[in-house]
């Protein structure tokens, strides 16, 4: 029956830049540079020295790179520099994409700084964006930069939206334009609301850069479930179905199965909340520990309130217990309160009603509210149903 939720994504690949050994540079360079040609002495040493990079990333960069002469490389370290780049952001920059060391600072990496200055980020924001994904000092700002920015400020409204946006997914600015544009006409092709749509762009912008084919065959499945594409669920599953491969989803319906909740039970769960599927295996594992070994409770109750598995043990659904057995115990309320009911409440709402409504209390229910709550305390207690 879950044959079909089954789905891979191909996720980008990362590039890490190991760290820098803690022996001398000098002799670090001077060993590994004898591994290389003379002609790439010189490079390496530059990127040991100049940028950071340990030995062994230096190496590997230099059979992208190769000067025999500083200037160029200085002026590229220096506006990064100047542009508020941390040391270490520049090493991992200059590690993933090495070429740019050979850029022209004034023709190619300043006019990409100043268009996102122009449009509200911050230095820092830009910094970040460029850490994440310095890919995109290489793409043309004419032909993809401002077509791509142009094309989400239409759908997102404001600069604003569209600046959170890409704060939140920097590859929504360098990844293929034709992309999003297919996948964003296959939602509205199977009748998603444009404002569903808008949201789904603003929350997951990652999720468009899927192959085309791959999302369209994914959106199919989601309606043979039965999800009904006006509703928000919809691309929620949509969402779900593309963020995990088909080994993770079977380890956390496994996981579920463990406590005695069957396929069909899963799947009803996942069409109430398409999200709760995106728990870790061990966020599941322990949840349902507490629910069924600790508070005495059927594992159905995943069922009627999958949303349970997605809140923290410890910042939320302990230390709430906690308060509400130290109200029971002064009998401010009674020993039957349905505490999954609780557990779903905002924060604010919470305190309102069982914090700060007992004024007497308030100070010492705050303070126990905050403590760490030890899983082991709660053994034996709470068997309410």
């Amino acid at each position: 029956m879950l044959n079909f939720l089954y789905k891979t994504i191909l996720h980008g690949t990362r590039y890490p830049i190991r760290a820098a050994s803690t022996a001398p540079k000098s002799f670090l360079a001077a060993r590994h540079i004898s591994s290389t040609s003379n002609q790439h002495s010189f490079t390496v040493s530059y990127l040991i020295d100049s940028c950071g990079l340990s030995p062994e990333a230096a190496l590997s960069a230099s059979r992208d790179v190769n000067f025999e002469t500083p200037q160029i490389a200085d002026s590229v370290v220096a506006f990064f520099k100047n542009h508020g780049f941390s040391p270490s952001q520049i090493s991992n920059i200059i590690g993933r994409v090495p070429s740019l060391l050979l850029s022209d600072p004034e023709k190619i990496l300043l006019p990409k700084v100043e268009f996102f200055d122009s449009k509200g980020f911050t230095n820092s924001d830009i910094a970040g964006i460029i850490y994440r994904n310095p890919s995109i000092l290489e793409r043309s700002l004419k032909n993809h930069i401002v077509p791509s920015f142009v094309f989400f400020r239409s759908l997102l409204g404001t600069n604003v939206e569209t600046v959170n946006a890409i704060k939140r997914f920097s590859g929504i600015i360098c990844h293929d334009l034709d992309t999003y544009v297919a996948n964003i006409n296959i939602l509205r092709e199977n009748g998603v609301p444009e404002a569903n749509i808008v949201k789904f762009l603003k929350d997951q912008p990652r999720v468009f850069v899927m192959d085309p084919v791959k999302f369209n065959c994914t959106v199919e499945e989601v309606k043979e479930m039965g999800f009904n594409a006006s509703n928000m669920k919809f691309v929620e599953a949509v969402n779900a179905m593309t963020a995990m491969s088909k080994s993770t989803w079977e380890r956390k319906v496994n996981a579920l199965k463990r406590w005695g909740l069957s396929e069909a039970e899963i799947l009803v769960a996942f069409k109430k909340h398409p999200l709760y599927i995106l728990a870790s295996e061990d966020k599941i594992e322990r949840a349902m520990d507490f629910f069924v070994n600790k508070m005495g409770w059927e594992s159905t109750l995943i069922v009627e309130r999958p949303i349970l598995v997605l809140l923290s043990l410890e910042k939320r659904i302990l230390p709430r217990t906690s308060v509400i057995k130290d109200l029971v115990s002064k009998g401010l309320v009674q020993k039957n309160i349905y505490l999954p009911t609780l557990f779903e409440y905002q924060e604010k709402k919470f305190l309102e009603k069982f914090v700060m409504a007992y004024k007497k209390e308030a100070s010492e229910l705050l303070k126990l509210y905050k403590e760490k709550v030890d899983l082991s305390e709660m053994e034996g207690e709470w068997r309410m149903y």
